[in-house]
């Protein structure tokens, strides 16, 4: 009866998950496009997130002490947190700007991107190895997201470059994160990486939005209603909330099962929500290519990550190990959007790009692919 239980729990923490990582999505698509609630300020609603974020996990590890903060000197701040900073609001702002373009299936479908991004920083910054059968993978998904992209209605090459541009600097972040955090040996959860990342990310997009929007929010009427803003900022947080809860009870592998069943379902409820939103026959085709090579991509990778510990798994205690390393966010740059390790780099990708995870790799990619760390995407 014990084990069921634990069952249905672990079951209802992956719908919850499913659900808040879909319902970021549609919400901001809602918020932002010009034919819904009308607030085409992308830089202010990724502002507001990041506030509200700062604010919270402020409470939760300063004044409640949910978790405790790292060893955090102003040396790792300056060098390492700053930089990862500055891609993470960037990732987020032109991630959350494709949508006054572009529709949120084709957005799901050009995340499938995130790995490529990924792979291709990694083995340009020195962290992942070029091999024959990842770039074979890696040329699999360009070629899905082509055939996607030819197939689209309403291509916009505005609205797909903001979204290219926030895929490269998500991955950016993710190998960064790798490079700069990791390397120290400092692990960072959804809540404390939002702790450092929120506040300063927040400062670099206050630069862009007073000079791209804050002079067009002066002279347009714009409606601003704080129980919409609240409870979309609100939902950005509690999905990253289901992620750490997700990964701690399950692991890497499950939540990039549940990543990629939630894209399916996204799209699919994004052309019911937004009859806009017109799936073709091309997208659906080019979409399940480039998830074919993202799936074998992510089982190489995880082979590789085994295959790495397979020394230490063989000791004792284990279990014990085992219990530690899924409960640790840590990116890995070889996943990525939107979603990644795994123990850490593949969990750090399930949470992915689409709901704001500073420290995850990536969605996701969304799904299985995108690497957050941390969690968090205002996508």
């Amino acid at each position: 009866m014990m084990i069921s239980r634990q069952l249905l729990l672990t079951y209802l923490y992956l719908l919850i998950y499913i659900c808040l990582s879909s319902g970021v999505i549609l919400f901001n698509k809602w918020v932002l496009s010009p034919k819904y609630f009308k607030f085409p300020f992308p830089i202010t609603l990724t502002m507001i997130h990041m506030a509200f974020s700062g604010v919270v996990t402020f409470f939760l590890v300063r004044v409640f002490k949910v978790v405790a903060p790292v060893k955090m000197t102003f040396q790792i701040y300056a060098t390492s947190v700053i930089p990862i900073s500055a891609f993470f609001a960037s990732s987020l702002w032109f991630g959350n700007t494709a949508y006054l373009y572009i529709s949120v299936a084709f957005i799901q479908m050009l995340k499938a991107l995130m790995p490529v991004a990924t792979f291709i920083m990694a083995v340009l910054c020195g962290t992942d190895k070029l091999r024959q059968d990842l770039f074979l993978n890696m040329l699999l998904v360009s070629v899905g997201v082509v055939v996607s992209s030819y197939g689209e209605i309403h291509f916009n090459v505005i609205g797909t470059l903001y979204q290219v541009t926030g895929i490269v600097a998500e991955a950016l972040r993710l190998v960064l994160t790798q490079v700069l955090l990791q390397k120290k040996g400092l692990t960072l959860n959804p809540i404390t990486s939002l702790y450092y990342i929120a506040p300063c990310s927040f400062i670099f997009l206050f630069v862009p939005w007073y000079l791209l929007e804050k002079p067009e929010m002066d002279v347009s009427p714009i409606q601003f209603n704080y129980w919409i803003f609240f409870l979309n900022a609100l939902s950005a947080f509690a999905l990253n909330i289901s992620i750490f809860l997700v990964i701690g009870r399950t692991g890497a592998v499950t939540i990039r099962v549940a990543g990629v069943l939630k894209d399916w379902i996204l799209i699919a409820l994004s052309t019911i929500i937004f009859p806009e939103s017109t799936i073709t026959s091309l997208n659906i085709i080019g979409y399940a290519v480039a998830l074919s090579g993202v799936v074998m991509y992510n089982y190489l990778k995880m082979k590789d990550v085994r295959a790495s510990q397979l020394p230490a798994d063989m000791t004792p205690d284990r279990t014990t190990k085992d219990k530690k390393i899924t409960n640790i966010y840590k990116p890995d740059s070889s996943m990525d959007s939107n979603d990644e390790t795994v123990v850490g780099g593949l969990a750090s990708e399930a949470a992915a790009v689409d709901e704001e995870a500073p420290l995850i790799p990536s969605s996701r990619i969304s799904y299985v692919t995108r690497t957050q760390t941390g969690s968090f995407n205002s996508r």
